[in-house]
C-alpha cells in the first residue's frame, strides 16, 4: 500500500519514490505526496520525473484501496525510481479553502449546532452544506462570516493527530457525528485541530495557521431542502 506523505506534512511538495506498477496511464507508487480526490477535496496535479523524462499527472484517485496516479503520456516511464512533484499553487489553494470550511463550520456549530452534510473544495473556491440555518437572513449570515474572519485573524495554529477510534468516538460534539460515518474497519482516526475553536475528523490537507487562509467572501447561498443550506465561498488573499 502506498505511503501517504501528505497526511504527515501538507507542505511537502516533492518526494523520491518507486513506481511499483504501470497499467497504461495508471501509475502506483510506494509513497506519494499526491492527494487523491476524497472528503470533498479535489486531487492534486503535478509531475513524475524519471531521468530526462517528465510526465504530467492530471488526476489522482483511490481505487480498491490503492492510490492511482493518472498520467497524460503513458509509455514514457517504467517501473523503478521516480521523483514525484505536485503543483504547489494548486495544493496551497486547496489547503486554504479546506481550512476555511473548518473555521466556518466551527462558528455555525457554536451558534446553531450546525453540522456539515457535504462539501466540495477547489483551489479557488469551496462550498459547504450546513444544517440548522435555513431561517437565517442575510444580515445574520454575514455576522457569522464576520465572526469566522475574526477567528482567522486571531491566527490559530492548525495541527493534526491520530487517535484510536474509541477515543475519537468519546469526544463530544460534532466529531462523534462525523466519526460515526467512517467505516468501522478504520480503527485510527486523524483529527485536525484549529486552536481551541475546532477539532474534526479529516483526512485532507490544511494550512499551518489560520491567517494563511485569507478573508472569507460569501458568494451566494442556496436552500437545498430538508433543512440544509449551501454556502458558496472563496478565500481572498
Amino acid at each position: 500500500m502506498t505511503r501517504e506523505l501528505y497526511l504527515l506534512d501538507s507542505y511537502q511538495a516533492k518526494c523520491e519514490a518507486a513506481i511499483l506498477s504501470i497499467d497504461e496511464d495508471k501509475i502506483i507508487l510506494d509513497q506519494t505526496v499526491f492527494y487523491p480526490t476524497g472528503g470533498g477535496q479535489e486531487h492534486d496535479t503535478g509531475w513524475l520525473q524519471q531521468g530526462e523524462v517528465r510526465v504530467e499527472v492530471h488526476k489522482v484517485k483511490k481505487e480498491q484501496g490503492e492510490i492511482v496516479h493518472y498520467i497524460k503520456t503513458p509509455g514514457k516511464i517504467s517501473v523503478g525510481p521516480v521523483r514525484a512533484e505536485i503543483n504547489w499553487e494548486r495544493r496551497h489553494g486547496l489547503m486554504r479553502h479546506h481550512s476555511m470550511l473548518h473555521v466556518l463550520g466551527s462558528v455555525f456549530y457554536k451558534h446553531f449546532g450546525s453540522l456539515c452534510t457535504g462539501n466540495q473544495i477547489y483551489e479557488d473556491r469551496a462550498r459547504i452544506d450546513l444544517t440548522g440555518i435555513t431561517e437565517l437572513g442575510d444580515d445574520e449570515l454575514m455576522k457569522m462570516i464576520h465572526e469566522a474572519n475574526i477567528e482567522i485573524f486571531h491566527n490559530h495554529p492548525i495541527t493534526t493527530r491520530i487517535v484510536p477510534r474509541e477515543e475519537a468516538e468519546a469526544i463530544s460534539g460534532s466529531i462523534k457525528t462525523v466519526v460515526n460515518l467512517i467505516p468501522e474497519s478504520v480503527r485510527e482516526i486523524r483529527l485536525v485541530k484549529i486552536g481551541e475553536i475546532d477539532e474534526q475528523a479529516c483526512g485532507g490537507t490544511h494550512v499551518k495557521e489560520t491567517k494563511e487562509i485569507g478573508k472569507i467572501i460569501l458568494e451566494k447561498t442556496k436552500n437545498k431542502g430538508k433543512g440544509i443550506t449551501r454556502l458558496e465561498l472563496h478565500a481572498e488573499k
